[in-house]
């Protein structure tokens, strides 16, 4: 037999249902928060929702006339457009636009592609580098680390001018003045 709930003890139960308990299936928005260090995770549900929208305007340009000039202009900026930012690896067929998913957004995150172009080791020690502010992309000093990059400005991702890491690297080379 279970006691009468006293007055604050309802009051604060008022709002929980433990009948009708919401279930989070999180599991794999966790992997990707833990393996792309993405630490807000409100960018995490952005890119779910920028995905989610490039896949339903994919599947509605699809479903448009194929002889129609418009279905083939819309395909291909869209494509273009994705292929520039790097969320696809290719441009020519729509059907690639169904597999983006969040992930393929913390791919062309700032610490991701630090990695991939072996700056550093790991994905937690750029995102560290970037909010201390000891990185640029092009002439820009960046400090979030949510930054996507696009393909083009791949390559110009650099040390800050007065970073320490920049000038070990150098003193590393033996390339000092």
């Amino acid at each position: 037999m279970v006691r009468k709930l006293k007055f604050h003890e309802k009051k604060l139960l008022k709002k929980v249902d433990f009948i009708n308990w919401e279930v989070d299936n999180n599991l794999e928005e966790v992997r990707i928060l833990k393996k792309y260090c993405v630490l807000k995770r409100g960018d995490y549900r952005v890119y779910n929702i920028l995905s989610r929208d490039i896949r339903t305007l994919a599947r509605k340009i699809k479903e448009l006339d194929s002889s129609d000039p418009f279905r083939s202009e819309q395909s291909a900026e869209l494509l273009q457009n994705l292929y520039l930012i790097g969320i696809i690896d290719n441009k020519w067929d729509l059907s690639v636009c169904n597999r983006v998913s969040p992930e393929s957004f913390c791919k062309r995150r700032l610490p991701v592609i630090m990695v991939k172009n072996k700056m550093v080791n790991s994905v937690k020690l750029a995102t560290q580098f970037i909010e201390q502010g000891q990185v640029r992309v092009g002439p820009e000093l960046i400090k979030d680390p949510a930054f996507l990059v696009p393909r083009n400005m791949e390559d110009f991702i650099t040390w800050v001018d007065f970073s320490k890491i920049r000038k070990h690297i150098l003193t590393y080379n033996d390339m000092v003045r």
